[in-house]
């Protein structure tokens, strides 16, 4: 029992958490906890009841959700604009910032030259650029792409470029001396060393990216996730609003453990690996 317990004790303390979180959120909503404290209170415990139009309640959420994903179908229309904002913001950020940040952590020159736009970009909140990128774009899909762009660039931008510069020099020196080329230098050695840095980018970017959808999708959107939530908390449908918050955090959660599990398949081509041979 003990064994079982511990081999599934995150899954199981994760649920327990979340059981009691949903639990305390709907006694707050139904006024359970008003009616339990108030002969301890008295009046006092009205304090504890909370009007649903500010709050919803699991319940009401959950029909919602089941309304929206399987009776209309309404919010999928809005998933399928914002996963194609993602897509599009967030993939050019990768194909752009890993292959930008590895070169920039390898050459000095490339490292003297970039750096500035680097600390500039990372001392500046992004969203400050959307009434450029407004102006430059305009507030269709384009925009609301590159403020994806934008957002995830930087710490895919800066883990690449610190990867590169925390590769162990020692084994680069061992690497020299054996007269080894530049590409299987940066193939045997740097890439597998710096995936940890490069990962720990790509969830940073996730978090940007889900940002992302809800600030640039208030600039003129009329369809996603974000405007959907946007034109929800407008008119007091908190049930709306949350199913559509629950569905980003859903992604964002989804795509981190997608990383999770990509990490553990690279894990054995860093260099330090206990299982490689030395």
């Amino acid at each position: 029992m003990k064994r079982t317990y511990l081999k599934h004790e995150r899954l199981i303390l994760g649920t327990l958490m979340i059981l009691l979180v949903l639990l305390a959120w709907q006694g707050l909503s139904s006024g359970w906890w008003a009616d339990l404290f108030k002969p301890l209170l008295g009046s006092g415990a009205e304090k504890l009841r909370v009007r649903p139009i500010f709050i919803s309640s699991p319940a009401a959420v959950f029909s919602k959700a089941w309304d929206l994903y399987a009776v209309t179908g309404e919010i999928w229309r809005h998933l399928r604009e914002s996963a194609l904002e993602v897509l599009v913001g967030f993939g050019s950020a990768i194909l752009l910032g890993i292959p930008l940040g590895l070169w920039a952590g390898r050459s000095r020159i490339a490292s003297y030259a970039l750096e500035p736009f680097m600390s500039a970009l990372n001392a500046t909140p992004q969203v400050a650029f959307l009434p450029l990128i407004v102006l430059w774009v305009g507030t269709g899909f384009a925009c609301r792409a590159l403020i994806i762009f934008l957002l995830t660039l930087v710490p895919i931008l800066i883990n690449a470029h610190a990867a590169v510069r925390t590769v162990d020099p020692r084994l680069l020196r061992v690497a020299r001396s054996f007269c080894c080329s530049e590409w299987r230098l940066f193939t045997s050695i740097i890439l597998p060393a710096s995936v940890p840095f490069l990962l720990a980018g790509l969830r940073l970017g996730i978090g940007r990216a889900m940002i992302g959808i809800v600030v640039g999708e208030l600039y003129g959107s009329a369809i996603g996730i974000g405007i959907m939530i946007n034109k929800a908390g407008a008119f007091f449908q908190t049930d709306t609003v949350f199913v559509g918050v629950f569905t980003i955090v859903a992604a964002g959660l989804a795509l981190t453990e997608v990383l999770r599990q990509i990490e553990k398949r690279v894990e054995i081509w860093r260099p330090d690996h206990p299982g490689q041979s030395s």
